[in-house]
């Protein structure tokens, strides 16, 4: 019946693996704020008016789910030619009902799509429960090369917030910068960061004008079928659409052009510099977990077997669907006899148990952090120190312990299993947000794990240790011993961040046959490096 409920689970969890929660939506607008919406909205975006304030817009985002792992936001996009080289303001109201996580204004200035150059979201000062109106700031220099700045406000799970009077001043560089990405501290982009920036905007200006070509000439073709215009109008219509793009891609185009002529020069000039390999740094050695965030040079993280090149890749491998994580354990390890290990035949704290594998964790639902499918390969070795000067004799299909003639100073039954585990684990976490983007990180709160695990005896032996006639000997013997070739088993973890306490049982017999039924059992520490 055991192997029945271990096979189902298991089943389970591999099913589990293939849900995915696809997110749809569209870009939508409430007056001149943009906002995504998905196709199952979580948020509702709207515009209110209140008698207080009648000449006033007032806009509100509202949670209309009782859970939600993201975030809402509403925002505008604007030119940065008057703030260029300045320190900028940003000034709003905002009222907030019952937000249980965290809501705040926002503001990010960008280089093209290309670089964050300064950013807050008020996520280290966050708005949160219930208040009424409360004027918040922003203060963020907006370095000379900016391209855009972004704003608005957001809310992060349930609750509502309404806001109102969005302005900005330009203040004196003597105010200090609100934002966890510093535009005074932002450091100057390279001549190939900024060319590949100004070709990417090229591309996508190009890109733009020629879908909306496209879909201007759909609506044409449209018209034709149904008769409300002839196929001559419709020639010259599309003709005169395609020389409006193409007048809107000569224009915009010639703007970037000249930027990066002006780019061009100055190299030639040297105003502005290479760009550095951080890949040629020096390394830094890191023994464990580290979630950290670090600078560009390269971490090489011995624990885990991983080699990072700046903090961009490892933020990006780490917040992907699959993780990897190296396991080691270790602790005390026993035999549960009648269905207890009280007045055991074995040492209690000189029988151990190491495991060292490599699991997979893999985020079952695509947008909430809570549950993982975690799985993999691990050897485990679990030894056994009988008490009082025995050792395990075969007698035909028994394996029975018995007193040896000779003092011992050491005597140790060892069995070495590979594995398949395979857990459920309740990872609590939080979503993090950054720079307006959802991280589902992992590893890096309280973990719980439920499951099991499958595989087979490698090998078997039994170590002996003694003296004769002043002689040190080492006595090994290897062979099955009737243990069971077939190991299965439940186990569990609970921890913080890499640390669990671990629990592990054979629901097999350790010897096959033997009159008196005895399971391996182990308890100690779990180490999951990411």
């Amino acid at each position: 019946m055991q192997k029945y409920i271990l096979f189902i689970l298991i089943i389970s969890f591999a099913f589990a693996t293939n849900l995915n929660a696809q997110k749809k939506g569209s870009y939508k607008k409430v007056l001149d704020w943009g906002y995504w919406q998905a196709e199952q909205p979580e948020y509702e975006m709207s515009l209110e008016k209140n008698v207080e304030f009648s000449n006033e817009d007032i806009l509100t985002i509202k949670s209309v789910k009782s859970k939600i792992d993201g975030f809402g936001t509403l925002m505008k996009t604007t030119k940065p030619d008057l703030y260029l080289g300045k320190t900028v303001k940003m000034t709003a109201y905002v009222k907030n009902e019952n937000v249980k996580s965290w809501a705040g204004l926002w503001m990010r200035v960008d280089y093209y799509d290309s670089n964050v150059l300064a950013f807050d979201n008020m996520e280290k000062r966050p708005i949160k429960g219930t208040s009424d109106w409360v004027k918040y700031e922003i203060v963020l220099f907006v370095p000379v090369e900016a391209t855009s700045i972004s704003y608005g406000v957001l809310l992060a799970g349930t609750g509502q917030v309404w806001f109102k009077d969005v302005k900005f001043e330009i203040v004196d560089d003597t105010v200090p910068e609100t934002g966890i990405n510093k535009g005074r501290e932002n450091k100057v982009l390279s001549f190939e960061a900024k060319a590949k920036a100004i070709g990417n905007e090229i591309k996508r200006i190009t890109d733009e004008e020629k879908s909306a070509l496209k879909a201007e000439v759909s609506s044409i073709d449209k018209e034709i079928e149904e008769g409300i215009i002839s196929k001559e109008k419709a020639a010259e219509l599309k003709l005169k659409k395609a020389q409006e793009h193409a007048t809107n891609i000569e224009t915009k185009v010639a703007v970037e052009q000249e930027k990066l002529n002006q780019l061009v020069q100055d190299k030639v000039d040297g105003k502005v510099f290479e760009e550095v390999d951080h890949k040629k740094k020096g390394g830094t050695l890191i023994l464990g977990s580290n979630n950290g965030s670090f600078d560009d040079s390269r971490e090489i993280n011995l624990a885990s077997m991983k080699v990072y090149n700046g903090e961009e890749d490892k933020l990006k491998r780490h917040i992907k669907r699959t993780t990897s994580q190296v396991v080691f354990a270790i602790g005390a390890n026993n035999l549960n006899t009648d269905g207890t290990v009280e007045n055991s035949d074995f040492k209690y704290l000189r029988s151990h148990f190491y495991e060292w594998g490599l699991t997979y964790n893999t985020r079952i639902l695509k947008n909430d952090n809570l549950l993982h499918a975690k799985y993999g390969l691990s050897l485990m070795y679990n030894n056994l120190r009988p008490t009082d000067n025995r050792n395990f004799q075969v007698n035909g299909n028994q394996t029975d312990l018995v007193i040896n003639p000779v003092g011992l100073k050491d005597s140790r039954f060892r069995n070495v299993n590979v594995v398949i585990p395979i857990h459920l684990e309740f990872d609590f976490t939080k979503p993090t947000i950054k720079e307006g983007k959802t991280y589902f990180n992992s590893h890096n709160s309280f973990r719980l794990g439920v499951g099991g695990y499958i595989g087979t005896n490698l090998k078997s032996k039994q170590i002996l240790k003694y003296d004769i006639d002043g002689y040190k000997s080492r006595e090994v013997t290897k062979g099955d011993f009737n243990t069971n070739d077939f190991i299965y088993g439940l186990s569990t973890y609970v921890g913080y961040k890499a640390t669990s306490l671990y629990l592990k049982y054979d629901l097999n017999p350790l010897f096959k046959d033997n009159t008196v039924k005895q399971n391996n059992v182990s308890l100690g520490l779990r180490f999951d490096f990411n």
